[in-house]
């Protein structure tokens, strides 16, 4: 409780004294005078017979509390919240306040010719739970005030007998008002204080000590002054710039420590340039000071900086994520939503200058309403009925905006010679993949298949996929097919031809026999290949037919011998998976088939369900939900489960010289923009003459239009690159820091350039090899590294699905000659054990 308020009397105030005042107490503003600008004050009505609505308007227009007399108090009681109403009261009148009306205030505004500390003891446990403010005849000073304090009182001072300056017999300093029941149970008389920030939430910036001159200061200047145990007086910023303006400053309950509530400005508190000793600021108060900076210097292409340029944009994602989260149903996917809401709202209030504290003031504004409107929707957003609402869409990927049809579909084009390195640089990267937003987004998901298993499969698949399942798995025999699901005769004898080579190349591949090496005389290392025992496969699907995927995953898993193949591919709408995928688990002798999708499939392969098998390694390409969902389970130790290689959008790279066909080209780029809009195609020219060029970019444009996906690849191809390369070295050399999934070879001699290849998930080689062939049936796999992770990463092999054991077998004679160097390094290491181990079998 602060140790005084201050009664607005009616004199002329310094509005500096106001300004001071209002850091340490509350200003009481008798009814129909002006209200202090920015200042927190009770409004004191005297009449009696005021109208109640009256007292209500005073509270709506931002009034903490009113203070009223005893007979307009009954009035109020229900209406008005007991925490916003004091009494005014003599003294003499204590006993006729009733039992009902003491509970239905929260303080008294006491009036007695003496501010006996006897009386007002009493009047204190009349009024139990509630504070007693004394507006005393008696001149004011430290002494009455700190009496009152210990009673639980404080003191109401006319702000006409409060001063800036020293303490006279007329005035007493509002300093001297605020330190007198302050109490230092330190020997160096200092007051421990906890400086924290106003416009985030209170958050703790650090704790420092304050002494009664420092404080003082403090109260005067409105700045934050402390008290330095090395240094004495200690003005904050005074040298790093990093000042304080002070809000409030009030003591605890035992008035022994104090709380500075400041706004920082700078660098920070801490003398590590963080907002707070106690760690940098998180939540939404970094939003808030990420937002602001980044309104001054977000780059040109970024984000946030499109959304600070485009209001459309952000008042369309406004709405849209307030939609998304009136959908939401599980705790998670409101905290979800919900976060996504508050990064559009605050990054429309950071272009508008709107602080996270100008927020909070509203809703205290709002707060202290006691009159409210029904709080009914306005027309547009209400309630309509259920048949009548959208289904809740299922995860995918934005699909591109419409451009104007008539402008030519044409890339971009830079020149290698005329880059700077930093532009290079910029060349080689990728769209940023946002991938701890994605994983924030499907760990509710796969939490969810987790803790319920197939309860909530079945739920998330019946949400996402429109599919009403009675049990998500589907058992061999999967072929010969039901007559309502058979196959066109030439697509099975496609899927039957892609079998045999796919099978081919990689049974070659298979370790069938170990790696046995002698390093020494009577020491025998060996390396053998085991299957992994269990794998699942992900198939993307739904409304699409990829028995492509199925083949590139399915083959190798069973050319290796995994013990237990579950493919999971996304159902239809009637609960079925399209008949070629069906063939395809028939041909590799798939296990089950999982009739789900997305993170909630991947989730049920990694944690296993009551019908789904635990699986110790996820395969297969998918969109940014399976994709996270791969990334999460196979960082928890609980799913211990390991994926393929990361994912992005799909790559190709062609590089072409003057002999390419440009009609060829144009096909091989074209053949991987329309995958998405987000794919990458980028064409190499090595000494590519301009008339080839545009021979090319004509093929795109033409080629393009007579596509059905030409919206989408009107999109990707306008965030293509075309490259300009010196010679075909300069061309290989780029491609090498680019690291493409796809790299085909338009090139004189392209076989020979295969040699210089170093990074590339596949490699098509030559004029009459194009990429489509291994997406569908060379033999090679399309499951492929993107994103340049080709510089780490194999596309997808037959080892993929084995794992590699050692062994060692030591002779006697062998362990003569190589114990004693085992024994010396583990000396060497302080590992006795180990040394013992050794040293027991030569009896040494």
């Amino acid at each position: 409780m602060p140790s005084f308020l201050a009664l607005l009397d009616g004199e002329s105030v310094d509005d500096e004294l106001l300004v001071a005042v209002s850091r340490i107490a509350s200003i009481i503003v008798p009814s129909g005078q002006t209200v202090p600008a920015n200042c927190n004050h009770f409004v004191l009505v005297q009449d009696p017979s005021t109208d109640p609505d009256e007292v209500i308007a005073h509270l709506d227009n931002g009034a903490e509390k009113a203070i009223v007399p005893l007979s307009l108090a009954k009035n109020l009681i229900g209406t008005v919240p007991a925490n916003r109403l004091f009494l005014l009261l003599d003294v003499a009148n204590v006993s006729a306040v009733s039992d009902t009306l003491r509970s239905a205030i929260s303080g008294v505004f006491l009036k007695t010719s003496s501010s006996d500390a006897d009386l007002i003891d009493s009047v204190s446990r009349f009024f139990k739970g509630s504070t007693v403010h004394v507006l005393s005849s008696d001149q004011p000073s430290p002494s009455s005030i700190r009496k009152l304090a210990a009673v639980g009182a404080s003191l109401i001072l006319p702000t006409s007998q409060l001063t800036l300056g020293p303490s006279s017999e007329k005035k007493i300093s509002i300093v001297d008002a605020f330190l007198a029941p302050l109490v230092s149970d330190r020997p160096d008389g200092l007051f421990p204080t906890v400086v924290s920030s106003d416009p985030h939430g209170g958050r703790t910036l650090g704790l420092v000590y304050s002494s009664q001159k420092s404080i003082a200061e403090s109260i005067i200047t409105g700045k934050g002054v402390y008290h330095s145990r090395k240094h004495g007086l200690w003005r904050k910023g005074e040298t790093s710039g990093a000042t304080q303006d002070v809000v409030r400053i009030q003591t605890d309950c035992d008035n022994d420590a104090l709380e500075f509530r400041v706004v920082q400005h700078g660098a920070g508190f801490c003398h590590l340039d963080r907002a707070s000793c106690f760690g940098d600021l998180d939540g939404l108060a970094a939003l808030e000071r990420t937002l602001a900076a980044r309104l001054v210097d977000a780059p040109a292409g970024s984000y946030t900086r499109r959304l600070f340029n485009d209001q459309e944009l952000l008042r369309a994602k406004i709405m849209e994520e307030a939609d998304e989260l009136c959908r939401a149903e599980t705790k998670e996917e409101v905290a979800f939503e919900a976060a996504d809401l508050l990064y559009f709202a605050l990054t429309k209030c950071a272009a508008a200058g709107v602080s996270v504290k100008d927020i909070e003031q509203s809703l205290d504004k709002k707060a202290k309403k006691i009159t409210r409107r029904p709080g009914n929707a306005k027309p547009q957003w209400s309630s309509k009925p259920e048949a009548s609402k959208p289904p809740v869409p299922a995860p995918q990927a934005p699909s591109a905006p419409q451009s104007d049809p008539n402008v030519p579909i044409r890339m971009r084009t830079v020149d290698l010679a005329a880059v700077t390195p930093d532009e290079r640089s910029k060349l080689l990267k990728r769209p940023v993949l946002r991938s701890d937003e994605m994983i924030a987004k499907v760990k509710p998901i796969v939490d969810n298949v987790r803790v319920r298993g197939d309860a909530a499969l079945l739920e998330l698949t019946a949400k996402f996929d429109k599919a009403q399942l009675d049990t998500p798995l589907l058992l061999p025999p999967f072929f010969p097919l039901p007559e309502s699901q058979s196959i066109d005769p030439d697509v099975r004898e496609a899927i039957d031809a892609a079998y045999a080579n796919i099978h081919k190349f990689h049974a070659a591949q298979i370790d069938s026999a170990p790696l046995v090496v002698e390093t020494m005389p009577g020491v025998t290392c060996t390396r053998f290949a085991r299957p992994i025992a269990r794998v699942g496969l992900y198939v993307p699907g739904g409304t699409a037919i990829l028995p492509s995927t199925a083949l590139m995953l399915g083959v190798p898993a069973q050319v290796a011998g995994c013990e237990q193949v579950i493919l999971a591919t996304p159902p239809r709408a009637d609960g079925s998976i399209s008949p070629e995928v069906l063939y395809v688990a028939h041909l590799v002798g798939a296990h089950a088939v999982l009739r789900a999708g997305g993170a909630q499939a991947v989730a049920a392969l990694a944690y296993g369900t009551e019908t789904v098998p635990k699986v110790d390694k996820i395969f297969g390409p998918g969109n940014q939900w399976v994709t996270a969902a791969k990334m999460l389970v196979q960082n928890d130790t609980d799913a211990l489960v390991s994926i393929d290689m990361p994912a992005g959008p799909s790559e190709v790279l062609v590089i072409a010289d003057e002999l390419c066909n440009p009609a060829f080209v144009a096909a091989d780029l074209l053949s991987q923009a329309e995958h998405g809009v987000d794919s990458q195609v980028v064409l190499v020219g090595a000494s590519l003459p301009e008339s080839t060029l545009e021979k090319i970019e004509e093929e795109v444009d033409k080629q393009a239009r007579a596509l059905s996906r030409v919206d989408i690849v009107r999109e990707s191809v306008s965030r293509s690159l075309i490259v300009k390369a010196d010679d075909a070295n300069a061309a290989m050399t780029f491609s090498n820091e680019y690291a493409p999934e796809h790299l085909i070879l338009h090139l004189r001699g392209a076989s020979g350039w295969v040699s210089h290849v170093r990074n590339a998930g596949s490699v098509f080689v030559g004029p009459y090899s194009p990429e489509s062939c291994g997406d569908y049936a060379s033999g090679t796999n399309h499951t492929l590294p993107t994103n340049g992770y080709a510089r780490q990463f194999s596309g997808v092999n037959t080892q993929s699905f084995q794992k590699h054991i050692t062994s060692q077998e030591i002779t006697a004679e062998g362990l003569q000659k190589l114990g004693p160097i085992v024994a010396t390094l583990a000396d060497c290491e302080g590992l006795q054990a180990h040394a013992n181990a050794v040293r027991v079998r030569l009896g040494v």
